[in-house]
Parts: structure tokens; sequence; C-alpha cells
């Protein structure tokens, strides 16, 4: 009984990571997909993606399922030939990118980003760009794997320094080179910010827009 007590349930069920469906040209992108994956099931953590069995995606949903732990991966269906050949875990088919960041959101207790291009990118900045809003208050973590993203860093820093961008703003994205720095990094996480909106008026607005 005392040992049940006593052990510490994860802050996070379950995290949506965004990442490449390439896997890039050095073995140390893939590397940390397998480890993010491996700390993933380590702490019990579900993972959230935008589906895919190839690059870094494929890595990581594999060793997350592997591992025993659910793998829900989303992705609209005028992907689904380019992207799926061998499907770990449940797979959800929605209509469009739209819905596909909007189920992933709504499935995700934090998000973190690995390595990726364009739609990794548009990915973090939009969830991002959600928690300045006031659409959530959930970490958002950059796994900056061999300096792989210090020049969007740089361009954060850049957007503070024009006065684009506050400086508690600079704060929602927690950074660090390894996984389990990064997850135990993002469960210390506070919200400083002062959002645009609050929570509960972006909450009014989904509702009256779905009756």
């Amino acid at each position: 009984m005392e040992s049940r007590t006593n052990e510490q349930k994860p802050k996070f069920k379950r995290i949506c990571v965004f990442c490449g469906s390439r896997a890039g040209y050095k073995a140390s992108f893939s590397d940390a997909a397998l480890e993010l994956g491996k700390q993933l099931v380590e702490k019990k953590i579900d993972l959230v993606y935008g589906g895919g069995s190839i690059g870094l995606k494929g890595l990581i949903s594999m060793t997350v399922f592997n591992g025993g732990c659910h793998v829900l991966g989303v992705i609209p269906k005028a992907l689904l030939s380019h992207e799926i050949s061998e499907t770990n875990g449940e797979v959800k088919i929605v209509e469009d990118m739209h819905q596909m960041k909007s189920e992933m959101s709504k499935h995700a207790d934090a998000f973190i980003a690995l390595p990726g291009g364009y739609g990794t990118l548009e990915e973090l900045l939009e969830i991002i760009a959600w928690a300045q809003l006031g659409i959530h208050d959930k970490p958002v973590g950059l796994l900056n794997v061999d300096g792989y993203y210090n020049s969007l860093l740089s361009l954060f820093d850049k957007g503070v320094e024009e006065g684009f961008i506050q400086g508690s703003e600079r704060n929602i994205v927690v950074i660090a080179d390894t996984a389990a720095e990064l997850l135990r990094k993002m469960e210390e996480y506070a919200p400083v910010h002062e959002k645009v909106a609050p929570k509960q008026s972006w909450e009014v607005d989904q509702l009256l827009e779905s009756t």
C-alpha cells in the first residue's frame, strides 16, 4: 500500500509530438526521436502525432507503441497514401490540416517539437501562437537537437528586440538539448505571459460555432 501511495503519477497523460516525415541527414535526429520515445514509455505517457510511419514520425510512434503505450496518429485523408505504409497504433482520419491540428491539440496535455520541415515548423508556431492568445496553457517544448532550432530561436529573440514579441511571451517555449531534460523542464513549466484573451472566451466561441 505504501509503495502505491508514494508512486508519483506522471504530470502528462498524452504528449503531442511534431516532427519530420523524413529522418534528416544526421543520425542524431533519429537518435533523439528514439530517445524521446523511450522517455515517454518510461514515464507511461501516451503519444499523439500527425500520423504516418516514415521518418522521425515512424521512429517515435514505433518506439512508443512497442513500449506498450497508446499511440494516436491524426492524419488528413489526402495524405494517407503518402505517409502510411504500416500503422503504429490508432489512426484517426480527418478532413484537412485544420482539423488535424485541432484534434491533436484536444487530445494532448503538452507539445514537443523534434526537428522537421515546413509542416513541423507550422504546427509548432501555431501552437505557440495559441498559447500567446490564451487558447491553451499547455507546455510547448522544443528539443533542440544539435542546435537545429538555433536560427529559429534567434528569430524569436529578434522579435523581442524589435518589439513584436513581449519578453514574457518568449518564455512560452521550453527548450532543452535532451529528451529527459526537456520533459523535466516541461513538468515545471508555469505560464508567465499575459494572454490576449481568457481561455474561457475561446471555449465559448468554439461552443457557439458547433451549435
